[in-house]
C-alpha cells in the first residue's frame, strides 16, 4: 500500500516519535511508518533516562526565538508596532500573511501546530513510563510536574493562537484511530491545564541552584497559572496566583525575583538569569546550529538576532564613530513609526528602538533598506559582532541571547491587569515598574497598564496577544486588515485538516 497521506502531527504523537530524530518538517508518512523511532518500552528504566527524555520535553521552548519560524516575530509582525519586514513582501508567506492579514490555511506554518503537540507527545510519554522508573519519589514527582507544567504551557500557547484544539492527554499508537480525534471545548482544555498546574505546583522547588538555571519552579508555574487565568477571565484567580509570584512590589520576592536596577542589562548576551527571569529559554552556541537542521528542533541559537539585524549594515570611517559593531542581519520586524513615536521620552527607547535612520543622517553607518524598512529596529536582540560565535556553525545561526518568557515586569503589569486597574497594589505594581527606570507615578488604570505594557515589554512578542485579549485588536488592526470574530485565531494549517475529524476555524 502506497498511501501517502499529509499528516506530520501524526509523527509528533505516535508512541516512540517523540524522541525520535525524524525531521519536524515531514509532510508526509508513507505506510504510517515512524522511521528512526526507538522502542520505548525499554527505555524509562531509571533516573537518568528520565531525565534525559524530560530535556526533550523542554526542548520544545526554544519555539520562542528558535528557528525562521520563531514565535516572538511572527507575533510582533502582527502587531501595531512591528511590520513583518525581510527581504521583500514574499520573504516568508506565513508572516508576511500574518503581518497583513492574508493568513490563510495554506501558508499558515505548520510548526506552531505540530512543535507544541511535539512538545505534548514527549510529556505525555514521560508522565506515563515515569511511574515505573527506578529513583527517589521526590525525585519522580519533580519530573512529572515539571512534564505536566510543560505541557500546560504548549497547550496554552496552542488555545490562544489556535483556540479550537484536541485535548490529548495518552501516548498515541499507530493502532489507534488517530484521524478521528476530535477538537475540544476551549473551556475544558483551560480546566485540565489550569488543574494540572495546580498539582504540579507543590511538587516543584521553590528554587534552583545554578546547575538548574531554566527549569521549572514553583514561581515560573504560578507565573504560568496566572498567565493562564487571566487569558481564561478568571482575574481573581489570577491575581492570587500572581501576589505569590509578585510578593511586595519592588522587594524581593519568596522566590527571589527582584527587579533589576538598569532596564537595558536585560538583554546584555551574558546577563543570563537575572533576579528578574521568571521563565528563560536557553540559548548556546556550543551546539554549532547548521543550515540542515535549523528549525528542525536540533538547533540551539536564537534566530531573532540574526532576523530582526539591518542588512548589509556598515560602519563608516568617520572620526570617533561611537555606533555599535553589529552583524548584517535580515531585516525583519522593522519599528513601526506609531511605536517610535509612543516612545518618545521614555527611558527604555534606547534600549529597545535602534534609531539607524539617525545614524545614517550623521555619517556614521550605512545599511540596505528592506520590506517596509521605516528606519528603526528593534534594539533588544540586535546581532553584535561581539556576541559572534567563535565555534564551528553558521554565524547567523549561533547567537547565544537567551529569550526571556516571562520576566517580574510582566508578571507585575499581569498582576495590576487581574486587579483591573485599581486600588493600592495595582498602583504600586506600576509605579514600581515605572520607577525602575526613573519614571514618576501616574495614576493606575486599564489604561496607563496597557501603555506600559506596551513601552516596557516591546519587542517582547506580548503586544498582538494583549491586543486581541484586550478587544483592542480591531481598533490597533484594522488598518492592516484585522476583521473581528475571524483573526482572533490563526487558520489551522491545511495538511492538519485533510482525512482528519478537525474543522477548520471560522472565517478560513
Amino acid at each position: 500500500m502506497k498511501n501517502k497521506i499529509y499528516k506530520s502531527l501524526l509523527l509528533t504523537l505516535l508512541v516512540g516519535a517523540s524522541f525520535s530524530t525524524t525531521s519536524c518538517g515531514t509532510d508526509y508518512i508513507e505506510d504510517v511508518q515512524n522511521k528512526g523511532a526507538f522502542d520505548t518500552d525499554n527505555y524509562f528504566q531509571n533516573e537518568q533516562q528520565s531525565f534525559s527524555a524530560l530535556v526533550g520535553v523542554y526542548d520544545i521552548l526554544r519555539k520562542y526565538a528558535g528557528g525562521f519560524e520563531n514565535t516572538v516575530t511572527f507575533v510582533n509582525a502582527a502587531s501595531d508596532d512591528f511590520y513583518a519586514g525581510g527581504g521583500s513582501s514574499t520573504d516568508g508567506a506565513g508572516i508576511q500573511g500574518f503581518s497583513n492579514y492574508s493568513i490563510n490555511p495554506i501558508i499558515m506554518p505548520q510548526s506552531y501546530w505540530n512543535n507544541f503537540y511535539q512538545g505534548i507527545a514527549r510529556a505525555n510519554l514521560l508522565v506515563e513510563r515515569i511511574p515505573n522508573a527506578t529513583m527517589a519519589d521526590n525525585t519522580r514527582k519533580r519530573f512529572v510536574a515539571e512534564a505536566k507544567t510543560l505541557r500546560a504551557l504548549y497547550y496554552f500557547e496552542l488555545l490562544r493562537m489556535f483556540k479550537n484544539i484536541p485535548l490529548i492527554l495518552k501516548t498515541i499508537s499507530a493502532t489507534d484511530d488517530y484521524y478521528n480525534i476530535p477538537q475540544s471545548d476551549p473551556n475544558a482544555v483551560y480546566a485540565q491545564i489550569e488543574a494540572d498546574l495546580l498539582e504540579s505546583i507543590p511538587n516543584l522547588p521553590m528554587t534552583v541552584d545554578n546547575q538548574n538555571k531554566g527549569r521549572i519552579t514553583q514561581g515560573a508555574a504560578r507565573a504560568i497559572l496566572g498567565k493562564i487565568y487571566l487569558y481564561h477571565n478568571k482575574k481573581d484567580l489570577a491575581a492570587a496566583q500572581f501576589i505569590e509570584v509578585n510578593g511586595t512590589p519592588g522587594q524581593t520576592s519568596q522566590y527571589g525575583y527582584h527587579l533589576i536596577a538598569n532596564y537595558a542589562d536585560l538583554w546584555k548576551v551574558d546577563n543570563k538569569f537575572t533576579t528578574e527571569s521568571i521563565l528563560e529559554v536557553m540559548h548556546t552556541n556550543k551546539g554549532n546550529s547548521d543550515w540542515p537542521f535549523w528549525g528542525q528542533g536540533n538547533d540551539e541559537g536564537n534566530s531573532i538576532c540574526i532576523m530582526v539585524g539591518l542588512r548589509s549594515y556598515t560602519l563608516t570611517n568617520v572620526l570617533n564613530n561611537n555606533a555599535p559593531d553589529l552583524v548584517s542581519g535580515w531585516a525583519f520586524n522593522p519599528v513601526t513609526e506609531d511605536l517610535y513615536n509612543f516612545m518618545q521620552n521614555d527611558p527604555r527607547l534606547d534600549a529597545t528602538i535602534f534609531n539607524a535612520k539617525k545614524l545614517v543622517q550623521e555619517g556614521k553607518i550605512t545599511y540596505s533598506g528592506a520590506y517596509r524598512d521605516s528606519g528603526y529596529f528593534l534594539n533588544k536582540f540586535l546581532p553584535r559582532t561581539a556576541d559572534k560565535t567563535n565555534l564551528p556553525g553558521p554565524v547567523e545561526l549561533n547567537f547565544r541571547q537567551n529569550y526571556i518568557a516571562i520576566r517580574l515586569a510582566d508578571t507585575y503589569l499581569m498582576e495590576a491587569e487581574a486587579l483591573n486597574g485599581a486600588g493600592a497594589r495595582a498602583q504600586a505594581l506600576l509605579d514600581a515598574v515605572r520607577a525602575r527606570v526613573g519614571l514618576a507615578s501616574v495614576p493606575v488604570s486599564m489604561q496607563a497598564i496597557k501603555d506600559e505594557r506596551r513601552r516596557e515589554l516591546a519587542g517582547e512578542g506580548h503586544r498582538w496577544f494583549d491586543l486581541v485579549r484586550w478587544g483592542d485588536a480591531p481598533s490597533k488592526l484594522g488598518a492592516r486588515g484585522f476583521v473581528a470574530g475571524k483573526n482572533e485565531i490563526l487558520p489551522i494549517p491545511f495538511n492538519e485538516l485533510t482525512n482528519t475529524a478537525l474543522v477548520q476555524n471560522p472565517g478560513y
